[in-house]
């Protein structure tokens, strides 16, 4: 008779993008020091292939830059290329445009985000 050894719990896949996108939450919005304006251009670690130039000029662009950041930026890019003004400002829109888990992770860290999800965007 073979004796097995039993398995740990294999983890739930929201449970984990949940602990994802909270561990890698600023500590305040006003970390949050990125530009206001220009262009940004993201490293490879953020964006491995298609676009990397944003322009802060477009919503669209501006929009799109926050998405990819938010999704794939450790907390140390969040902080160097958002800015809590224009987050706050497109969060009506961004929040429609990311994962749920993201927009949890948020909206649970900064009432001001779950405020403005009501608001007109800027």
């Amino acid at each position: 008779m073979a004796v097995t050894s039993p398995r740990p719990p294999v983890p739930d896949a929201a449970e984990v993008l949940r602990a994802r996108y909270t561990r890698r939450l600023p500590a305040r919005l006003e970390d949050l020091t990125g530009p206001t304006q220009g262009t940004v251009d993201l490293p490879l670690h953020i964006v491995w292939s298609g676009r990397r130039s944003y322009d802060l000029t477009g919503l669209k662009s501006r929009v799109s830059l926050y998405r990819t950041v938010l999704a794939e930026g450790p907390r140390e890019d969040l902080q160097a290329f958002l800015n809590r003004d224009l987050l706050i400002g497109q969060w009506p829109i961004l929040r429609t445009l990311i994962s749920r888990f993201i927009r949890d992770a948020w909206e649970n860290a900064f009432p001001e985000l779950a405020a403005a999800r009501g608001a007109a965007p800027a």
